[in-house]
């Protein structure tokens, strides 16, 4: 039994931050943190396919927008300020997205991402003609427009838009007691909302979640030409920078350590292990998702306290999934797509032509896709190709150490890349998975032949403890307050909570910065960076 000043539940971005702004800072000496799983970073999982070591697969977060997200973009900089070898410098660059050339393939009809301008008849929607010769974006844009006019001028703020949007009212009801899903089509039509969920690629963003919220975060997303930026090294890179200066302060950081509860006795917090081990603190932060802070309920008196309980569900797990194929070659090119994405009504709903980590398209040689990056209902759609949903620390799951017979892979890829395979292999697709989403891609370009998957590698984020690839603000709750009380649900308890769920800039790094940073600076006196 081992006592800390700081205990810290997760191994995220919010966890590893937290953990350093206090020893850099000299708030805490004694800090740890725990993480359940083998791997620091949470949802930042980044892979280095086999024979491919010039492509980073990012199964997690893949990408930041720097001009909206300052948190992440400073925290960058000053990591790479204190970088002594190069090697440790965390490198980005342009991360492509929409390109004029990419295809949207919907309801059986071929289309080039820049004819919904130039030849908007070929568009099977039955779109009104105030919506006709619109993309995707621009329709739920403007839609946006007609339920808070003036929240979509480009000289806001972010501030500024979020404000708007948690005092506006539509239709003399204030607009958080309203959906997303729900008032959009009360301004657009329904064909027109299909489209935009078809074409844009995702389904959950667009679905009835809180509309004050969903507004403002849409527009930092998906408004008028973002730009964003990948790593070269991969996204995980940036929370194994930060755990390696914790543990050069002095914190400790444990892995497969996972929590099944924790009491407040006299003077401190017990935190109880499912190897029976036990460790006290005299603060605890719990920084996770809202399905990791359910998983805890039951051994933790704290959590299941009525008012706890409502803040904790004041949130609800989106489900998102991730699927990587390699191949001999960049079979794509023909089909006159290189870099991007396209975007289609099948299940696979988004493909993305993978960038080299100097973030070029590759044009010979080994190359990879996103093959299949889906939300929502889709993500159903693979249940009848893969082992079944359960808590990832289950001894069944953690029993699979040998290839299984359903899974893909190519015959001699482990002799061939050793570690960096055997990482890739953990996450690595059922055959009848790849098989499928072979079917589809070559539907979507139009090919009849396709040539045959290298290496596969995916992961679904729905399965416990993380319940989901982002979290959504509930209908009806006031967010600018439940983040606020969140952070210390119980004031006569030493229990803080932060992480993306409970932010502004839910599904970002950005948002578990912002909490972390709310957290560190009103209960530990630390100024954010």
């Amino acid at each position: 039994m081992t006592h800390f000043d700081v205990a810290i539940i997760g191994g995220g971005v919010s966890g590893v931050y937290t953990a350093w702004r206090l020893l850099t800072e000299q708030k805490a000496e004694k800090v740890a943190i725990f993480e359940a799983d083998d791997h620091i970073g949470g949802r930042l999982l980044s892979v280095t396919p086999p024979n491919i070591p010039y492509m980073t697969a990012e199964l997690g977060g893949m990408r930041i927008l720097p001009a909206v997200q300052p948190r992440v973009q400073k925290l960058i900089d000053t990591l790479n300020k204190d970088t002594t070898h190069p090697d440790d410098y965390i490198e980005t660059f342009n991360f492509p997205v929409d390109q004029p050339n990419n295809i949207s393939y919907l309801r059986g009809t071929y289309l080039r991402l820049s004819e919904f301008k130039s030849n908007p008849e070929k568009v099977p929607y039955r779109l009104t003609f105030q919506e006709f010769g619109q993309t995707a974006g621009s329709l739920v844009i403007n839609a946006i427009e007609q339920v808070i006019p003036g929240i979509t001028n480009e000289n806001l703020t972010e501030d500024e838009r979020r404000e708007m949007a948690h005092n506006a009212k539509f239709d003399g009801l204030p607009l958080y007691r309203q959906g997303f899903w729900q008032v959009l089509m009360r301004v657009m039509s329904g064909e027109a909302y299909q489209l935009a969920k078809a074409a844009g690629g995702y389904q959950t963003t667009i679905n009835n979640w809180n509309a004050a919220d969903a507004i403002p975060w849409f527009l930092s997303d998906f408004g008028v030409e973002p730009i964003y930026h990948g790593f070269k090294e991969g996204f995980q890179q940036v929370p194994l920078t930060i755990a390696e200066r914790v543990r050069q302060l002095g914190g400790e950081i444990f892995l497969n350590a996972r929590v099944t509860g924790f009491n407040k006795t006299d003077d401190q917090i017990e935190i109880n292990f499912l190897d029976g081990s036990q460790h006290h603190a005299n603060a605890l932060v719990l920084a996770m998702p809202r399905r990791s802070l359910d998983l805890l309920m039951p051994g933790s008196p704290l959590l299941n306290k009525p008012h706890v309980k409502r803040l904790i569900s004041s949130v609800t797990p989106r489900p998102l999934f991730k699927l990587f194929t390699t191949y001999m070659e960049p079979w794509w090119r023909p089909a006159g797509v290189n870099e991007g994405r396209s975007t289609t009504d099948l299940p696979i709903r988004q493909t993305y032509y993978w960038p080299t980590m100097d973030g070029e398209a590759p044009t010979s040689g080994r190359a990879m896709l996103m093959a299949s990056y889906d939300d929502g209902l889709n993500v159903g759609f693979w249940d009848g190709f893969r082992l079944k949903h359960g808590i990832f620390w289950d001894e069944e799951i953690k029993a699979i150490v040998d290839v299984p017979d359903n899974t893909f892979w190519f015959e001699g890829s482990i002799a061939e890349t050793g570690q960096a395979y055997a990482k890739w292999h953990k996450y690595q697709a059922p055959e009848e998975m790849v098989e499928e989403i072979q079917r589809q891609l070559a539907i979507v370009h139009g090919l009849k032949y396709v040539p045959p998957v290298v290496d596969a590698s995916y992961k679904d984020w729905g399965d416990d403890p993380f319940g989901g690839g982002w979290n959504a603000w509930n209908i009806g709750v006031k967010s600018w307050e439940v983040k606020q009380q969140i952070l210390n649900p119980d004031p006569e308890v030493p229990v803080f909570i932060c992480g993306e769920a409970y932010s502004d800039a839910q599904g970002w790094v950005e948002g578990a910065l912002q909490t972390a940073d709310m957290m560190l600076e009103q209960y530990f006196g630390v100024s954010a960076l």
